[in-house]
């Protein structure tokens, strides 16, 4: 092959890279499931046939002692599981459809937790629950972005705060801003998307052994579950296994309740912007991923790609070699949406550049938290804001800018 022809297949190979992150990150995900299946299974299935093995014991222990059938047994006992769907239980359980059962399964329909405790079984209440569902969850994502967002403003404040102290203190402002912090942007500094997510992380280990601490002694269970159970709810799972506040009475029991539905509240919107920090990690290493799969078909990549132009993506490493090829650094012009409006996606930066040095620039979600920080918004595109798609972070950021570049694309 041609030199020019393997340039040629270099361009082509980093003009798909979208579609190739999202094949990569589909393989990587059915690969992690299989891992996962496989482990669960050999962790769980043992304890599966054990248990299966008692049963047909109990049942035929039963059988024999009261001289019934097992036909008539089994028939029995289908019965008393159409009883449990109905939210019938052996002990004394709170009511299903009493205005304050009906809120609480109302709140894990719109939050997408789910435990199925309790289900509609009529038809009237089937049908309401899938047009209800669909208002819901809507709404409920797009409080949770809104809520990141939030957070993400709140953190880079404090965060801001922080360094102005230390600078501060060290004696290194200049004498003429040294007591009037709010003219000051402190210039070439933007929080870590690293610090927002082990921030994120310690609340979400924070408030989920609060509320386990809270759920052991009331519902009685082990503290490890009442931690699985905070895990399974606050990340919207819901197994339905452990499910809380489900007894017909407690002591203080309507204190109990604004806290279970407190802890909730803050456990899930805490993880679900924990995960849009995480993917932004995740999209890094994708990107590495590629980048290390096309030096396997061209040995003369790394010239290559100095001077070809990425879309959505920052490559590991591509600051030493933009600076190698004098290649002019990006604008940061009101209107370049190729670089402003696609970098919403939140890529950063190598994890070799953030170890060698702390004051590099990790794209679009260390932008926003600098913007966030200074006090003003972060400027868009004129079209796009025309077409009226535009700002957010995380999931609802990518798909304001996406619509936007569609729109104004035709």
């Amino acid at each position: 092959m041609s030199l020019s022809g393997r340039g040629k297949g270099c361009r082509s190979l980093h003009l798909n890279e979208d579609n190739g992150r999202f094949v990569l990150l589909a393989v990587l995900i059915l690969v992690y499931l299989l891992c996962g299946a496989a482990v669960f299974s050999a962790i769980e299935r043992p304890s599966e046939l054990r248990a299966h093995g008692r049963w047909n014991g109990t049942l035929l222990n039963f059988s024999e002692t009261f001289n019934i059938s097992l036909q008539e047994l089994n028939s029995f006992l289908r019965e008393y599981e159409a009883a449990i769907a109905a939210g019938i239980r052996a002990d004394a359980l709170r009511p299903r459809w009493d205005f304050t059962g009906a809120f609480y399964f109302v709140g894990t329909v719109v939050s997408t937790i789910g435990f199925g405790m309790t289900t509609p079984v009529t038809i009237a209440g089937k049908v309401f629950l899938i047009f209800y569902g669909l208002l819901g969850c809507a709404a409920t994502i797009l409080f949770f972005n809104l809520f990141l967002e939030r957070i993400i403003t709140l953190l880079a404040v404090v965060m801001k705060a922080v360094r102005e102290r230390r600078i501060r203190n060290s004696g290194l402002l200049p004498p003429g801003i040294r007591h009037d912090f709010s003219a000051y942007s402190l210039p070439g500094w933007k929080p870590s998307v690293y610090h927002v997510m082990l921030i994120l992380g310690l609340s979400a280990i924070t408030i989920s052994c609060c509320a386990s601490a809270m759920y052991s002694p009331v519902e009685g269970w082990a503290y490890l579950d009442s931690l699985y159970f905070c895990f399974v709810t606050f990340s919207t799972i819901g197994f339905g296994d452990f499910v809380s506040s489900q007894d017909a009475a407690y002591e203080y029991q309507s204190l109990y309740r604004v806290a279970n539905f407190f802890f909730m509240l803050m456990g899930v919107c805490c993880i679900y912007s924990l995960f849009n920090v995480i993917s932004i990690v995740i999209k890094q290493v994708l990107n590495w991923m590629l980048e290390k799969m096309s030096c396997l078909f061209c040995q003369r990549c790394n010239k290559a790609n100095a001077f070809l132009g990425r879309r959505n993506a920052i490559r590991p490493g591509s600051r030493g070699r933009k600076g190698r090829f004098n290649h002019q650094p990006e604008s940061d012009g009101p209107c370049d949406s190729d670089t402003e409006g696609r970098r919403l996606s939140g890529e950063m930066i190598s994890m070799k550049d953030l170890a060698a040095s702390n004051k590099v620039s990790l794209a679009i979600m260390q932008k926003q938290l600098s913007e966030s920080a200074n006090g003003y918004p972060r400027t868009v595109c004129g079209s796009s804001r025309h077409n009226g798609f535009s700002g957010g972070v995380g999931a609802l950021g990518i798909m304001n800018n996406r619509l936007a570049e569609t729109s104004n694309s035709r």
